[in-house]
C-alpha cells in the first residue's frame, strides 16, 4: 500500500479529535488528514465529488449519525464500501464490534485513554492494512 495515504477521521470529541489527527499527520504513512464531527459530516464528505479518502477511522459513538450507522451506509455504496474502514470506541462492546465487522469494517480498535496510546493508532491501522 502507498505511503502517501488519505484518512478522513469522525471524532466528536475536540480534543480526542486533536490528538487522533496530529498522530497520523506525524506518521510517515499518511500524507492528508481530514476530520469531521460525526456520522452526518463523514457522510457528506465521502459523497462530495473529488479524491476519496483510502482510510475511514470512525468513533462509534456521535451525535446526528453515530460510526455504526454511518458504516452500514457506506457498506451499500458500491464505491464507498472499497475504502478501508476502522471503527474505534471507549466502550469493549462485543455487539458494536461485530455489527462493524458486518459492515465490512477492517479492525475495531479500543479509544486509548493516555497520549501515547493514541500515537499508537497509526501503526495499528498500517499494520491490519498490510495484513490485508
Amino acid at each position: 500500500m502507498a505511503e502517501s495515504l488519505h484518512i478522513i477521521i469522525a471524532e466528536d470529541d475536540i480534543d480526542d479529535g486533536e490528538i487522533i489527527k496530529e498522530s497520523f499527520e506525524k506518521h510517515p504513512a499518511f500524507a492528508k488528514v481530514d476530520v469531521v464531527a460525526n456520522g452526518k459530516e463523514l457522510l457528506e464528505f465521502l459523497r462530495k465529488d473529488g479524491s476519496k479518502p483510502d482510510v475511514i477511522l470512525t468513533d462509534i459513538n456521535m451525535p446526528i449519525i453515530n460510526g455504526i450507522e454511518a458504516l452500514k451506509e457506506i457498506s451499500t455504496h458500491p464505491e464507498l464500501r472499497k475504502i478501508a474502514a476502522f471503527a474505534y470506541s471507549t466502550t469493549i462492546n462485543p455487539i458494536y464490534e461485530a455489527k462493524c465487522m458486518e459492515f465490512g469494517t477492517k479492525g475495531f480498535l479500543i479509544k486509548p485513554f493516555t497520549l501515547q496510546e493514541f500515537y499508537q493508532i497509526p501503526d495499528k491501522v498500517m499494520a491490519i492494512l498490510k495484513q490485508a
